[in-house]
């Protein structure tokens, strides 16, 4: 499925399926069996660089390296908690032409002082307000066009669109703009298999953002772009760069992941109708609901570190520089930690999951993606009854190995 490019674009070239395509989309459907096997020779195993980027791009970078994948609960804590012995700063090399510098890269103490700043645009408040004013209108305008129907395609209609109006609507972007600023974002993170684009993409999003920083420092507003850059710890204000590095880093984050994971909780909801109706005569088990969809099936699988010096990871030794591919994905369904971690069950025992990392890197937009998770399960629940898969549909599935989600999610209810 094409998720759409924009028609009114400067091409025909469409990004965001594109991306999907290099993410495997179509291609891999059940990544977990492999990881499931190479766990039950070591928490972490080596493997040729072509498993995370796929033959084709190994052949076109023509590099046969190896990389070490921490497939384990235990590895990939150990891993994510402990910064000074693996370094974020490959970051810096893989996404800082594009992004600029950002927290992504940061180790502490520098990651703590800036996190510190960001974080305050994020307060409890604004959630609340953004929920209210925002999130909650967006999403109602998104099924209002479908209610009446009796069906639907959640992905394309809903799930898809919807968390880049949010994010478009929190920096206080024009309408107009979004269409635009989600086509850009989607073209940085594609920078690894199309580094001229996402040059490009980095590019016009600095410009737009530069324009709405001006006239937010002449005139300033309640959104973030405003919280941005009047926030200040201990006497340090973020630069110009660092904000537009920030909304760089956020605008494919919040719409990627977002749409992602509430796709895949949805699916697993869809293809368990008890566990729906369930939660839609109990709402108490939102939380749970979206925690175990998040385990499950999180949207983004894997993370990078580099080990900065000679070590080990339980039990395996580890060169200093080795390149790590944090795999939170598989560690989601280790075995030792979670009973029947291949299977979907919102009732199951809560054990904390790594969909949203650990350590100080953990993911700082956890509760605006939880909340806007909950605010679209709970319109779907009040005002679609009888939601269902529809008859017709073919053979619906999440698919995707370091970006997973349903191409599609075909639904009737009754109108």
């Amino acid at each position: 499925m094409t998720n759409g490019a924009d028609p009114n674009s400067e091409s025909s070239f469409d990004p965001f399926e594109e991306f999907n395509r290099a993410q495997g989309a179509g291609a891999v459907r059940d990544p977990y069996v492999r990881w499931r096997d190479q766990r039950r020779e070591a928490g972490i195993v080596q493997e040729p660089v072509a498993a995370l980027i796929g033959e084709e791009r190994s052949e076109e970078l023509g590099t046969d390296l190896t990389v070490y994948s921490a497939i384990s609960y235990d590895a990939v804590t150990e891993i994510l908690r402990d910064p000074a012995r693996f370094t974020s700063s490959g970051y810096a090399v893989t996404m800082g032409p594009v992004l600029g510098s950002t927290i992504l890269e940061m180790d502490p103490p520098s990651h703590t002082q800036y996190r510190g700043l960001i974080q305050q645009a994020f307060s409890r408040r604004a959630l609340e307000r953004w929920e209210h004013e925002l999130v909650r209108p967006i999403i109602d305008g998104y099924i209002d066009s479908f209610v009446e129907t009796g069906r639907a395609e959640l992905v394309r209609e809903l799930t898809f669109p919807f968390p880049v109006a949010v994010i478009a609507g929190m920096m206080g972007l024009p309408d107009e703009d979004w269409p635009r600023f989600h086509r850009w974002a989607i073209e940085l993170i594609s920078v690894g298999f199309n580094p001229e684009r996402g040059l490009e993409g980095s590019l016009k999003l600095r410009r737009l953002f530069a324009r709405v920083l001006a006239e937010r420092r002449d005139e300033p507003k309640d959104d973030l772009v405003t919280r941005l850059a009047e926030a200040e710890l201990e006497g340090e204000r973020l630069s110009d760069e660092m904000i537009y590095s920030f909304l760089r880093l956020l605008a494919p984050a919040g719409a990627e992941t977002t749409y992602r994971s509430s796709s895949n909780l949805l699916f697993g909801l869809l293809s368990n109708p008890e566990q729906l109706e369930a939660l839609r005569a109990d709402r108490s088990l939102m939380e749970a609901a979206i925690d175990e969809g998040v385990r499950w099936e999180c949207p983004l699988t894997g993370i990078i570190r580099t080990s900065t010096a000679d070590t080990e990871v339980c039990g395996i030794a580890v060169p200093e520089g080795a390149f790590i591919h944090v795999n939170v994905g598989a560690a989601n369904h280790d075995e030792e930690r979670w009973d029947d971690p291949d299977s979907f069950d919102i009732h199951r025992l809560h054990r904390q999951s790594v969909a949203f990392a650990s350590g100080p890197h953990t993911c700082l937009g956890m509760h605006l993606a939880k909340m806007e998770t909950r605010v679209v399960l709970n319109a779907l629940l009040d005002r679609l009854p009888n939601l269902r898969i529809a008859p017709d549909a073919d053979d619906t599935h999440i698919t995707g190995y370091m970006f997973r989600a349903p191409r599609e999610l075909p639904v009737v209810f009754d109108s």
